[in-house]
């Protein structure tokens, strides 16, 4: 049988931690000059995975 591989764009885009599985924010990409500084101060924080989403995380992820 041949190894499980990963999905290359899942691996760029998740970090497992302990806890929880860390991902980038949406909405940071381009048009950020109409965009208020408290928005962009709240987009710059961690955000993280739900807990309905982590099992298909880690799938692609081949952790689980």
């Amino acid at each position: 049988m041949p190894k499980m591989k990963s999905v290359k764009s899942a691996v760029k885009r998740f970090k497992v931690g302990k806890n929880k599985i860390k991902r980038g924010s949406a909405y940071r990409s381009h048009i950020l000059t109409k965009k208020p500084s408290k928005r962009m101060r709240d987009l710059r924080t961690a955000k993280f995975v739900h807990a309905t989403n982590e099992s298909r995380v880690l799938k692609m992820l081949c952790m689980k």
